[in-house]
């Protein structure tokens, strides 16, 4: 009987401590922010000493979490990582790069006029002269929306000029969603199209709005070392020249062309819209690349679960940032990335520890930092091309790409716009704490395709990237844009995203109860959440029903 009595306070006792949410240490994660921030890590570059500094700091706090490792199969056993091969691309000495219109030859300078990406189709060398110049409106085939940009335009040997976003961007009306981007207006997909029609490349004109981001941005991002998934043929799928250039060129291209850009571009609105050679207007460029492949990796912790351990519920953050680059005005060349995206790496770190001084739940727990997001959600979408874990099993996932350092929000959000049940279980656990769901303020700015998160929405694993609210406690709806504006325009992707002692991470601490119990609650349950009838994603994911039975 007393034996009894104990087991059965036992249970009690595991009963209590699982109904008893765990403390969320906001002081915890703003030294990890501090620590991975630092300028020790370099940037946190995939392929780097900061990479080996980042993965080693993130396997030492999960294991003093109490958390399995959770990666590849070594011996018989699960590592704390997971191999990423990926293609590393960088340009080596100069570029040379010129546009001529038959009377006058304009040297372009890499970073100011063009930005021109390392070629990732296996060339070593990049040699074009006088390639002519076609204006292509917006890029977009979308048989679904009878959308054709390029007519019975045959692109080999010519260079497309496309313009960034969807045809409805500037009207807010159409058949691309209004305001909201999809998968059309992302820089990847016009990449991707002008190399399935054979062109030479691609020139995507930069406008801060329809971009979201200003040319700083462009120029960071493209001019440095570049890193893709190995592919077969990776010459089907990338063209020698992937560049963006900024709109002024592009007028003048017009312009010497005998046309106007403008008009051109109102013209491209219009599904009747046909492709506009530039006539005369030539362009030459010459650089080597240095193409190798490397390896990173993607850091995995597991919490076993204790009934179904073989059906997940998964976290995710990416852990890399941009590492050194090009300096700034104050000679700063380590993009530091401290809320992008040490905050979340802090943040995955946090949510482990909350798990790990918990009774198990039903089901496993993920926890995976993925590399090379910045280099186009590479690690995620390699984790998602060779799952550790069945996707068909995977309840959900909720990926964090920067986490409130400020105060508490009475809202929260997710980047861009999207519907399902995973959503509805965060708005019924944010009630419980006075917080309802705003939707995504820029929907045009394309965030749904540009975090981890959407490596496993477009194979139908209901995935969401969380945002901390806007309408701020202390200071409210004004303060919170402001704010987030300010990091837009000032510190997004620069080297002035620095850890700033005043940060509090109450905010996040907030957040982070909210995401701790609704994926709790999701690991307690046998529901298996879907999108909603008329997503895109909602096929895949009707498809692996059977897998789940």
């Amino acid at each position: 009987m007393k034996q009894k009595t104990i087991v059965l306070a036992m249970f009690a006792a595991a009963a209590a401590q699982a109904a008893t949410p765990p403390k969320i240490d906001a002081q915890r994660m703003l030294q990890d922010v501090k620590a991975l921030s630092s300028d020790a890590f370099e940037g946190r570059g995939p392929n780097t000493a900061g990479e080996t500094k980042t993965v080693d700091y993130l396997v030492r706090q999960f294991k003093a979490a109490g958390l399995q490792p959770g990666g590849d199969l070594v011996g018989g056993e699960r590592s704390w990582t997971q191999d990423v091969p990926l293609g590393r691309f960088e340009i080596t000495g100069p570029v040379a790069a010129s546009i001529s219109d038959g009377k006058q030859t304009v040297t372009l300078t890499q970073g100011q006029e063009i930005a021109i990406r390392p070629a990732e189709n296996g060339q070593s060398q990049v040699d074009i002269a006088n390639a002519p110049l076609v204006f292509v409106g917006y890029g977009v085939t979308a048989p679904e929306r009878n959308w054709d940009d390029f007519k019975d335009l045959d692109l080999k040997g010519k260079l497309a000029v496309v313009l960034i976003n969807d045809p409805d961007f500037e009207t807010g009306e159409g058949d691309f969603g209004g305001k909201a981007m999809t998968f059309y207006g992302r820089w990847t997909y016009k990449y991707e199209e002008m190399a399935r029609r054979g062109a030479l490349g691609t020139l995507i004109v930069h406008e801060s709005a329809p971009a979201s981001y200003g040319w700083p941005t462009v120029k960071n991002s493209n001019t440095i070392v570049q890193y893709d998934i190995v592919r077969k043929d990776a010459a089907s799928e990338h063209a020698p020249i992937e560049s963006w250039i900024q709109r002024d060129l592009a007028v003048d291209l017009f312009k010497r062309a005998g046309l106007d850009f403008e008009q051109a571009k109102l013209a491209a609105r219009s599904r009747d819209f046909k492709p506009i050679e530039l006539k005369g207007v030539t362009m030459s460029a010459r650089f080597a690349v240095d193409a190798k492949v490397i390896k990173s990796k993607n850091v995995v912790a597991l919490k076993r679960g204790s009934k179904r351990p073989e059906e997940y519920v998964m976290y995710t953050a990416h852990w890399d940032h941009l590492g050194i680059g090009p300096a700034n005005a104050k000679g700063d060349r380590i993009y530091n990335g401290a809320l992008d995206n040490a905050s979340g790496s802090a943040a995955l770190m946090e949510l482990g520890r909350a798990y790990g001084k918990q009774p198990a739940p039903a089901r496993s727990v993920v926890f995976l930092a993925v590399t090379a997001e910045e280099k186009g959600l590479l690690g995620s979408e390699y984790y998602a091309a060779n799952p550790l874990y069945p996707l068909a099993k995977t309840a959900g996932v909720f990926n964090m790409d920067g986490v409130a350092p400020n105060g508490p929000a009475r809202d929260f959000s997710i980047s861009g716009v999207a519907k399902l049940d995973l959503l509805d279980r965060l708005s019924a656990q944010a009630a419980k704490q006075n917080r309802r769901y705003s939707p995504d303020p820029n929907p045009e700015a394309g965030y749904f395709y540009r975090s981890d998160h959407f490596s496993f929405a477009k194979r139908g694993v209901p995935a969401i990237s969380f945002r901390g609210g806007q309408d701020w406690e202390q200071g409210g709806l004004a303060a919170g844009k402001a704010n987030a504006e300010a990091y837009r325009v000032n510190d997004y992707h620069q080297p002035s995203d620095e850890f700033r002692p005043e940060w509090t991470f109450a905010g996040g601490k907030r957040d982070l109860e909210l995401l701790y119990a609704t994926g709790r609650q999701l690991a307690d349950s046998g529901d298996w959440p879907n999108w909603s009838q008329d997503s895109e994603f909602r096929a895949a994911r009707d498809a692996s029903v059977a897998e789940r039975k």
